[in-house]
């Protein structure tokens, strides 16, 4: 039996019902490594290499896909630098940076309920 929260009927909200927005979310940030790549990214711009050994056992054709997928859904900004070599600083949007609640939430979260591995 599904429990109905006060909360929920207060806000209209009906959990038993597949949210879009929702699922949109999750076909994005369930990917794995897209939500850790982004609260890797909550600080200052980072370099490729600099991600990935941030990130930790990601290959390299995976983070570059996981960027660019990022970089398209407007979260992720990439730009070269003018140095020599040149290189490349991956950062957050503004709406990527709007996730980091989130993210800090849902990692709160997992410490605190989710067994070690």
């Amino acid at each position: 039996m599904i429990q109905v929260m006060a909360s929920d009927i207060e806000t209209g909200v009906d959990h038993r019902v597949c949210d879009a927005a929702l699922t949109r979310a999750f076909d994005l940030l369930g990917k794995r490594w897209n939500g850790v790549i982004l609260f890797t990214l909550g600080g200052p711009g980072a370099g490729f290499a600099e991600l990935r050994r941030a990130v930790g056992s990601i290959t390299d054709s995976v983070l570059s896909d996981r960027l660019t997928e990022l970089a398209q859904a407007g979260l992720v900004t990439r730009t070269v630098t003018d140095t020599r070599p040149p290189g490349v600083i991956y950062q957050l949007t503004p709406t990527g940076c709007a996730l980091l609640p989130v993210l800090d939430q849902l990692a709160g979260w997992s410490a605190k309920n989710l067994p070690d591995r």
